[in-house]
């Protein structure tokens, strides 16, 4: 999923503009984005939420901010009072993945493998509380099968792992190992979401692969959300 700063910043000033008074020229300054890396999101969302709140300062937020809640016995800010949403920015599909050569053809196959040895079969994403990790979460649940997952502090590293066999699966974003499913390096085995990616359309989702519940069944999402402040919210 990608999109150029200058759609990111048209999004933000069509969505912004009525929020400010007719009497204001908007934006009077250039506008700030602020993208999180690492800990939860939580120093980029403290920094975006004690900003003026003029609509200039402007948080690029996915699941990370919103479970942060979650993972934090406390936080500098209310994700829910604190922020307005401003748009959704797009959504993307993640995919359990393996190696071209493993023995696992479908995802029936893995699911099977994980029923009949409970605790051998190794799932690695990215770090804990990621999109990735919380899907593998939720596929561990929703399919009912004890298995091991193993969080990596990058995708790279997930990847290296899981082409040198050291994991058998893995759950993963697909644009960055869209490649390499096509090369025929890895092997994807279902697509997240109530529908098959349109770029693999031979992949089946994880329904229809027979997991019920949530697992897998939504994509990830990223909102551009300024801060609010009681006495200048933005309109419905």
């Amino acid at each position: 999923m990608r999109f150029s700063i200058h759609f990111v910043l048209l999004c933000a000033v069509v969505l912004i503009l009525p929020a400010v008074s007719t009497a204001q020229v908007f934006p009077s300054k250039p506008l700030r984005i602020v993208v999180p890396f690492g800990a939860g999101g939580v120093v980029a969302g403290d920094m975006v939420a004690k900003a003026d709140a003029d609509g200039h300062t402007l948080l690029l937020i996915s699941n990370a901010t919103a479970v942060s809640a979650g993972l934090f016995k406390a936080l500098p800010f209310d994700t829910l009072r604190d922020f307005a949403p401003v748009s959704t920015l797009g959504f993307f599909d993640l995919a359990i993945i393996t190696p071209a050569e493993s023995l696992f053809k479908s995802l029936g196959d893995l699911l099977a493998y994980a029923k009949a040895k409970p605790g051998r079969l190794n799932l690695a994403t990215i770090s804990i509380g990621s999109t990735q990790n919380l899907a593998a979460e939720l596929f561990k649940s929703s399919a009912g099968v004890d298995i091991q997952i193993v969080p990596y502090n990058s995708s790279p590293a997930v990847i290296t792992a899981l082409r040198g066999r050291q994991v058998d699966a893995a759950v993963e974003i697909l644009a960055p190992v869209l490649s390499q499913i096509n090369s025929g390096a890895l092997r994807a085995l279902a697509i997240a979401g109530a529908a098959r990616a349109s770029v693999l359309p031979d992949v089946p989702t994880a329904k229809e692969s027979g997991v019920t519940g949530d697992s897998l069944h939504r994509a990830g999402m990223a909102w551009l959300c300024p801060p609010i402040r009681p006495s200048r919210s933005l309109p419905d």
